[in-house]
């Protein structure tokens, strides 16, 4: 850990913060912080921010009710901007979407990068939209026991494959049985980041028990 007095902070004495989401990843806003709102944010666990339009600390969700929780805070090698790891409670942008870097300028599309994030909003929306022709809308429409049919039917799949010891047919089979999962989660209800809590929760259970293990 290094100390705030390390970090070096413009003439106005502002750093820049690179607020991103833990669980997406995506980099949610840009926003600056001098060393009183530094010490806020660590010591509230919470973002606050020094805003210059208004020249006043701007603790995030103070009246938006969208709190930014800290996981993380990193200096780069210079020391000179932040990367700031939360957990939102709600939209970082004041316009009520999800991350304030919407306004897309260019994309290769050769090297465009593939994420469970962007696949669950395409299933979601094959539930909302029913694109006809669609596989996935024609599971939503044949409803539950269908959708739990094919999961029982991947699952056998990636048995079969992974008892084969065929590297290539098991990878196969969990990429259809992780898409089939995500069909059901959303016709449960369920949310990638319900799972990524479930998991963060048992890692520090197991965490505990192994220190358990080792101090008898």
């Amino acid at each position: 850990m290094i100390d705030i007095k390390e970090l070096k902070f413009d003439e106005n004495g502002l750093i820049p913060a690179i607020v991103v989401d833990e669980v997406s990843k995506k980099v949610l806003t840009l926003a600056y912080m001098n060393e009183e709102s530094l010490k806020i944010s660590m010591e509230k666990k919470l973002t606050c921010f020094w805003s210059r339009s208004r020249n006043e600390l701007w603790l995030k969700g103070e009246t938006s009710g969208n709190y930014q929780h800290i996981v993380s805070i990193t200096a780069d090698c210079d020391k000179d901007a932040l990367v700031v790891v939360v957990k939102p409670e709600g939209p970082a942008c004041h316009l009520g979407t999800q991350t304030c870097f919407e306004n897309k300028v260019w994309q290769n599309d050769e090297l465009h990068e593939f994420s469970l994030e962007q696949l669950i909003k395409l299933i979601e929306g094959r539930k909302t939209e029913q694109k006809e022709g669609s596989y996935t809308t024609y599971l939503f429409q044949k409803g539950l026991d269908k959708i739990l049919k094919k999961v029982g039917e991947e699952s056998t799949e990636v048995i079969i494959a992974a008892k084969a010891e065929d590297k290539n047919e098991t990878i196969y089979e969990i990429a259809d049985l992780a898409y089939h999962v995500m069909v059901l989660m959303i016709e449960a209800g369920i949310s990638l980041e319900d799972i990524h809590n479930e998991l963060a929760s048992r890692h520090v259970i197991d965490h505990k028990v192994k220190q358990e293990k080792m101090t008898k």
